[in-house]
Protein backbone atom coordinates (compact mmCIF):
# COMPACT_ATOMS: atom_id res chain seq x y z
CA UNK A 1 0.00 0.00 0.00
CA UNK A 2 2.62 2.35 0.42
CA UNK A 3 4.69 1.51 -2.19
CA UNK A 4 1.45 2.18 -4.43
CA UNK A 5 0.94 5.06 -2.61
CA UNK A 6 4.29 6.70 -3.30
CA UNK A 7 4.35 5.80 -6.90
CA UNK A 8 1.00 7.39 -7.28
CA UNK A 9 2.48 10.36 -5.28
CA UNK A 10 5.43 10.26 -7.68
CA UNK A 11 3.43 10.26 -10.90
CA UNK A 12 1.17 13.17 -9.49
CA UNK A 13 4.14 15.18 -9.07
CA UNK A 14 5.45 14.87 -12.79
CA UNK A 15 2.20 15.36 -14.04
CA UNK A 16 1.98 18.34 -12.08
CA UNK A 17 5.31 19.53 -13.37
CA UNK A 18 4.40 18.71 -17.09
CA UNK A 19 1.34 20.62 -17.25
CA UNK A 20 3.28 23.84 -15.73
CA UNK A 21 5.78 23.33 -18.06
CA UNK A 22 3.75 23.27 -21.03
CA UNK A 23 1.38 26.28 -19.89
CA UNK A 24 4.68 28.17 -19.13
CA UNK A 25 5.41 27.34 -23.37
CA UNK A 26 2.09 27.87 -24.60
CA UNK A 27 1.75 31.08 -22.95
CA UNK A 28 5.44 32.23 -23.18
CA UNK A 29 4.70 32.54 -27.47
CA UNK A 30 0.96 33.29 -27.35
CA UNK A 31 2.19 37.17 -26.65
CA UNK A 32 4.21 39.23 -25.32
CA UNK A 33 3.00 40.16 -21.64
CA UNK A 34 5.42 43.76 -21.41
CA UNK A 35 3.48 45.40 -24.06
CA UNK A 36 0.28 45.07 -21.55
CA UNK A 37 2.62 46.79 -18.72
CA UNK A 38 3.49 49.85 -20.89
CA UNK A 39 1.48 52.57 -22.37
CA UNK A 40 0.64 52.22 -26.15
CA UNK A 41 3.19 54.59 -26.97
CA UNK A 42 5.93 53.34 -25.03
CA UNK A 43 9.25 53.45 -27.19
CA UNK A 44 11.16 50.33 -28.10
CA UNK A 45 14.08 51.45 -25.48
CA UNK A 46 11.93 51.06 -22.84
CA UNK A 47 10.04 48.32 -24.03
CA UNK A 48 13.49 46.30 -23.35
CA UNK A 49 14.63 47.86 -20.60
CA UNK A 50 11.42 46.40 -18.91
CA UNK A 51 12.60 42.90 -20.65
CA UNK A 52 16.17 43.23 -19.12
CA UNK A 53 14.15 44.23 -15.27
CA UNK A 54 11.75 41.35 -15.67
CA UNK A 55 14.12 38.71 -16.93
CA UNK A 56 11.78 38.65 -20.25
CA UNK A 57 15.33 38.27 -22.30
CA UNK A 58 16.67 35.49 -20.68
CA UNK A 59 16.94 31.94 -22.38
CA UNK A 60 13.58 30.12 -21.96
CA UNK A 61 14.70 27.47 -19.89
CA UNK A 62 16.24 30.10 -17.29
CA UNK A 63 12.65 31.85 -16.97
CA UNK A 64 10.92 28.70 -16.35
CA UNK A 65 12.78 27.75 -13.83
CA UNK A 66 12.48 31.42 -11.97
CA UNK A 67 8.58 31.07 -12.93
CA UNK A 68 8.66 27.59 -11.14
CA UNK A 69 10.49 28.64 -8.04
CA UNK A 70 7.95 31.58 -7.71
CA UNK A 71 4.56 29.19 -8.15
CA UNK A 72 5.92 27.10 -5.49
CA UNK A 73 6.41 30.19 -3.00
CA UNK A 74 2.89 31.08 -4.48
CA UNK A 75 3.86 33.94 -6.75
CA UNK A 76 2.25 34.11 -10.07
CA UNK A 77 3.20 37.57 -10.75
CA UNK A 78 0.73 40.34 -10.48
CA UNK A 79 -2.51 40.63 -12.64
CA UNK A 80 -2.08 43.15 -15.72
CA UNK A 81 -6.19 43.59 -15.12
CA UNK A 82 -6.56 43.42 -11.58
CA UNK A 83 -3.09 45.22 -10.81
CA UNK A 84 -3.06 42.59 -7.88
CA UNK A 85 -1.11 39.45 -7.10
CA UNK A 86 -2.67 36.99 -9.64
CA UNK A 87 -2.86 34.13 -7.40
CA UNK A 88 -4.97 35.95 -4.76
CA UNK A 89 -7.37 36.83 -8.05
CA UNK A 90 -8.34 33.44 -8.81
CA UNK A 91 -8.64 32.17 -5.27
CA UNK A 92 -11.43 35.01 -4.32
CA UNK A 93 -13.12 33.34 -6.85
CA UNK A 94 -12.76 29.37 -6.18
CA UNK A 95 -15.36 29.14 -3.68
CA UNK A 96 -18.12 30.40 -6.16
CA UNK A 97 -16.65 27.55 -8.35
CA UNK A 98 -16.37 25.30 -5.90
CA UNK A 99 -20.00 25.94 -5.04
CA UNK A 100 -22.06 25.20 -8.22
CA UNK A 101 -19.65 22.09 -8.72
CA UNK A 102 -20.69 20.40 -5.73
CA UNK A 103 -24.00 21.33 -5.90
CA UNK A 104 -24.01 20.23 -9.84
CA UNK A 105 -22.20 17.09 -8.29
CA UNK A 106 -25.07 16.65 -6.16
CA UNK A 107 -27.84 16.85 -8.59
CA UNK A 108 -26.13 14.20 -10.65
CA UNK A 109 -25.87 11.79 -8.22
CA UNK A 110 -29.53 12.40 -7.31
CA UNK A 111 -30.64 11.92 -10.35
CA UNK A 112 -27.82 8.62 -11.58
CA UNK A 113 -28.23 6.92 -8.61
CA UNK A 114 -32.02 6.10 -8.92
CA UNK A 115 -31.89 5.93 -12.35
CA UNK A 116 -29.09 3.89 -13.27
CA UNK A 117 -30.48 1.17 -10.59
CA UNK A 118 -34.15 1.69 -11.75
CA UNK A 119 -32.42 0.69 -15.24
CA UNK A 120 -30.59 -2.41 -14.53
CA UNK A 121 -33.32 -3.89 -12.35
CA UNK A 122 -35.98 -3.61 -14.78
CA UNK A 123 -33.64 -4.43 -17.80
CA UNK A 124 -35.24 -4.15 -21.10
CA UNK A 125 -38.38 -2.94 -19.84
CA UNK A 126 -39.82 0.36 -21.10
CA UNK A 127 -38.53 2.18 -18.13
CA UNK A 128 -35.43 1.33 -18.70
CA UNK A 129 -35.58 2.30 -22.65
CA UNK A 130 -36.78 5.64 -21.42
CA UNK A 131 -33.78 6.21 -19.08
CA UNK A 132 -30.99 5.06 -21.56
CA UNK A 133 -33.28 7.64 -24.04
CA UNK A 134 -33.03 10.62 -21.84
CA UNK A 135 -29.20 9.77 -20.65
CA UNK A 136 -28.08 9.53 -24.27
CA UNK A 137 -29.85 12.75 -25.64
CA UNK A 138 -28.59 14.46 -21.95
CA UNK A 139 -24.54 13.47 -22.92
CA UNK A 140 -25.52 14.61 -26.43
CA UNK A 141 -27.05 18.18 -25.75
CA UNK A 142 -24.36 20.98 -25.10
CA UNK A 143 -24.45 22.84 -22.14
CA UNK A 144 -24.43 26.67 -23.29
CA UNK A 145 -27.80 25.54 -24.96
CA UNK A 146 -29.39 23.64 -22.07
CA UNK A 147 -28.59 26.28 -20.07
CA UNK A 148 -29.91 28.81 -22.40
CA UNK A 149 -33.16 26.80 -22.90
CA UNK A 150 -33.42 26.35 -18.99
CA UNK A 151 -32.87 30.37 -18.11
CA UNK A 152 -36.17 30.96 -20.99
CA UNK A 153 -38.57 28.85 -19.55
CA UNK A 154 -37.77 28.94 -15.72
CA UNK A 155 -36.48 32.68 -15.89
CA UNK A 156 -37.58 34.77 -18.96
CA UNK A 157 -41.20 32.57 -18.97
CA UNK A 158 -42.21 31.61 -15.45
CA UNK A 159 -39.92 33.94 -13.80
CA UNK A 160 -39.52 31.71 -11.09
CA UNK A 161 -35.54 31.86 -11.00
CA UNK A 162 -32.85 34.45 -12.12
CA UNK A 163 -31.34 34.26 -14.57
CA UNK A 164 -27.18 35.04 -13.48
CA UNK A 165 -25.38 36.76 -10.39
CA UNK A 166 -24.66 35.02 -7.46
CA UNK A 167 -27.04 37.66 -5.19
CA UNK A 168 -29.11 34.75 -3.70
CA UNK A 169 -29.24 30.48 -3.31
CA UNK A 170 -32.20 30.43 -5.78
CA UNK A 171 -29.56 31.66 -8.65
CA UNK A 172 -27.22 28.43 -8.31
CA UNK A 173 -30.28 26.44 -9.09
CA UNK A 174 -30.20 26.82 -12.94
CA UNK A 175 -26.38 26.53 -13.45
CA UNK A 176 -25.61 23.86 -11.19
CA UNK A 177 -29.32 21.35 -12.95
CA UNK A 178 -27.16 22.68 -16.42
CA UNK A 179 -23.52 21.39 -14.78
CA UNK A 180 -24.80 18.57 -13.35
CA UNK A 181 -27.54 17.01 -15.82
CA UNK A 182 -24.19 16.32 -17.96
CA UNK A 183 -22.57 14.06 -15.01
CA UNK A 184 -25.99 12.67 -14.47
CA UNK A 185 -26.29 11.00 -17.79
CA UNK A 186 -22.79 9.34 -17.85
CA UNK A 187 -23.14 8.13 -14.21
CA UNK A 188 -26.16 6.98 -15.01
CA UNK A 189 -25.05 4.69 -17.97
CA UNK A 190 -21.77 3.34 -16.26
CA UNK A 191 -23.93 2.24 -13.42
CA UNK A 192 -26.53 0.62 -15.16
CA UNK A 193 -23.63 -1.25 -17.73
CA UNK A 194 -21.68 -2.27 -14.39
CA UNK A 195 -25.26 -3.20 -12.06
CA UNK A 196 -25.99 -5.42 -14.93
CA UNK A 197 -23.02 -6.72 -14.71
CA UNK A 198 -23.17 -7.38 -11.25
CA UNK A 199 -26.49 -8.62 -11.02
CA UNK A 200 -25.05 -11.71 -13.08
CA UNK A 201 -22.23 -12.73 -10.78
CA UNK A 202 -22.58 -15.70 -8.67
CA UNK A 203 -22.51 -13.97 -5.37
CA UNK A 204 -25.70 -12.47 -6.13
CA UNK A 205 -27.43 -15.62 -6.90
CA UNK A 206 -25.80 -16.93 -3.44
CA UNK A 207 -27.23 -14.06 -1.81
CA UNK A 208 -31.13 -14.43 -3.46
CA UNK A 209 -30.71 -18.26 -2.10
CA UNK A 210 -30.33 -16.68 1.37
CA UNK A 211 -33.50 -15.51 1.40
CA UNK A 212 -32.50 -12.02 1.45
CA UNK A 213 -35.01 -9.43 0.44
CA UNK A 214 -34.19 -7.96 -3.28
CA UNK A 215 -33.95 -4.63 -2.08
CA UNK A 216 -31.14 -6.12 -0.03
CA UNK A 217 -29.84 -7.68 -2.55
CA UNK A 218 -29.65 -4.69 -4.95
CA UNK A 219 -27.89 -1.89 -2.17
CA UNK A 220 -26.20 -3.96 -0.16
CA UNK A 221 -24.33 -6.41 -2.29
CA UNK A 222 -24.70 -5.39 -6.25
CA UNK A 223 -24.72 -1.18 -5.58
CA UNK A 224 -21.46 -1.44 -3.44
CA UNK A 225 -19.79 -3.93 -6.08
CA UNK A 226 -21.24 -1.66 -8.78
CA UNK A 227 -20.05 1.59 -6.95
CA UNK A 228 -16.01 0.58 -7.01
CA UNK A 229 -15.59 0.92 -10.99
CA UNK A 230 -17.35 3.76 -11.20
CA UNK A 231 -15.08 5.74 -8.74
CA UNK A 232 -13.20 6.44 -11.37
CA UNK A 233 -15.86 8.36 -13.59
CA UNK A 234 -16.69 10.11 -10.61
CA UNK A 235 -13.61 11.52 -9.92
CA UNK A 236 -13.02 12.39 -13.28
CA UNK A 237 -16.24 13.96 -13.62
CA UNK A 238 -15.58 15.91 -10.40
CA UNK A 239 -12.61 17.46 -11.79
CA UNK A 240 -14.68 17.93 -14.94
CA UNK A 241 -17.14 20.25 -13.61
CA UNK A 242 -14.43 22.54 -12.94
CA UNK A 243 -13.47 22.50 -16.46
CA UNK A 244 -17.41 22.71 -17.59
CA UNK A 245 -17.65 25.65 -15.64
CA UNK A 246 -15.63 27.43 -18.11
CA UNK A 247 -19.52 27.56 -20.16
CA UNK A 248 -21.85 27.60 -17.61
CA UNK A 249 -20.18 30.22 -15.78
CA UNK A 250 -20.17 32.26 -19.13
CA UNK A 251 -24.21 31.82 -19.62
CA UNK A 252 -25.18 32.88 -16.17
CA UNK A 253 -22.77 35.22 -15.55
CA UNK A 254 -21.66 33.45 -12.47
CA UNK A 255 -18.97 35.42 -10.45
CA UNK A 256 -16.15 31.94 -10.57
CA UNK A 257 -13.05 30.74 -12.13
CA UNK A 258 -14.42 29.42 -15.57
CA UNK A 259 -15.93 33.08 -16.23
CA UNK A 260 -12.61 34.60 -14.71
CA UNK A 261 -10.82 32.06 -17.26
CA UNK A 262 -12.87 33.84 -20.49
CA UNK A 263 -12.30 37.44 -19.50
CA UNK A 264 -8.43 36.84 -18.94
CA UNK A 265 -7.79 35.10 -21.92
CA UNK A 266 -9.93 38.53 -24.38
CA UNK A 267 -7.81 40.67 -21.84
CA UNK A 268 -4.90 38.88 -22.13
CA UNK A 269 -4.10 38.34 -18.81
CA UNK A 270 -1.39 35.46 -18.99
CA UNK A 271 -0.39 35.44 -15.18
CA UNK A 272 -4.19 34.83 -14.33
CA UNK A 273 -4.63 31.99 -17.27
CA UNK A 274 -1.35 30.21 -15.92
CA UNK A 275 -2.66 30.31 -12.03
CA UNK A 276 -6.27 29.33 -13.29
CA UNK A 277 -5.30 26.45 -15.84
CA UNK A 278 -2.67 25.13 -13.05
CA UNK A 279 -5.20 24.93 -10.62
CA UNK A 280 -7.42 22.53 -12.79
CA UNK A 281 -4.81 20.64 -13.84
CA UNK A 282 -3.81 20.24 -10.32
CA UNK A 283 -6.97 19.79 -9.34
CA UNK A 284 -7.59 16.46 -11.67
CA UNK A 285 -4.59 15.26 -10.09
CA UNK A 286 -5.36 15.48 -6.88
CA UNK A 287 -8.74 13.81 -7.23
CA UNK A 288 -7.78 10.68 -9.55
CA UNK A 289 -4.68 10.04 -6.60
CA UNK A 290 -8.13 10.30 -3.67
CA UNK A 291 -9.92 8.26 -6.01
CA UNK A 292 -7.53 5.78 -6.57
CA UNK A 293 -6.32 5.41 -2.45
CA UNK A 294 -10.27 5.21 -2.12
CA UNK A 295 -10.33 1.60 -4.10
CA UNK A 296 -8.98 0.17 -1.15
CA UNK A 297 -12.20 1.54 0.87
CA UNK A 298 -15.03 0.10 -1.22
CA UNK A 299 -13.40 -2.73 -2.62
CA UNK A 300 -10.85 -4.44 -0.64
CA UNK A 301 -10.31 -6.96 -2.82
CA UNK A 302 -8.12 -5.17 -5.04
CA UNK A 303 -4.66 -5.29 -4.73
CA UNK A 304 -2.59 -2.42 -5.11
CA UNK A 305 1.16 -3.56 -6.72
Amino acid sequence: MAKYLGKRLLQSIIAILGVTLVVFLVLNVAGDPVTLMLPANASFEEIEALKAKLGYDDPVFVQYFRFLGNALRGDFGLSYNYYQPALSVVLERVPATATLALAAFAVSLLISIPAGIVAAVRRNSKTDAVIRTLALLGQCVPAFWLGIMLMLLFSVKLKLLPTSGFESWSALILPAATLGLFSAATFTRMLRSNMIEVMGKEYIDTARSKGLSERVVVWKHAFKNALSSLLTVMGLQIAGLLGGAVITETVFAWPGIGRLLVQSINNSDFNVVEVIVILMATSFVVINFIVDVLYCVVNPRIQLQ
